[in-house]
């Protein structure tokens, strides 16, 4: 079951040039491509459960490494306090808009927005 194919699909585009050529291939036709594995055991001609130990492999060799360097967990950490900071941020526009404005502040708390942005990129 492809249950984490989201989490696997982030291990991939972090780490998926440590794979072999045919580990990429295989694991890009199963988790990007949504193939079967007797779908992708007729196109590479190896039986379903090559296949399956290629992909399992890659899988593990990801996830190995994730758990050695953590990538996807910092950039997955960043991208909720950026979240965050971005709805603080909206706030004081709001707020800066309601009351007496200040020109400052709204310039600031754009550039806030703007950096938030380019950090969800």
């Amino acid at each position: 079951m492809k249950s984490d194919t989201f989490h696997m699909s982030m291990l991939f585009d972090f780490y998926g040039e440590l794979l072999t050529d045919n580990q990429k291939w295989l694991f890009n036709l199963y988790y990007n491509e949504d193939m079967s594995l007797m779908e992708i055991s007729e196109i590479a001609g190896i039986t379903r459960q090559g296949v399956r130990d290629a992909i399992v492999r890659a899988e593990t060799a990801l996830r190995n490494t994730e758990d050695r360097l953590g990538l996807v967990k910092r950039y997955a950490n960043i991208q909720r306090q950026a979240e965050i900071i971005a709805r603080a941020a909206s706030a004081i526009v709001s707020v800066n808009a309601a009351g007496p404005r200040s020109r400052e502040i709204a310039n600031q708390a754009e550039l806030i927005l703007q950096t938030t942005n380019k950090l969800s990129e």
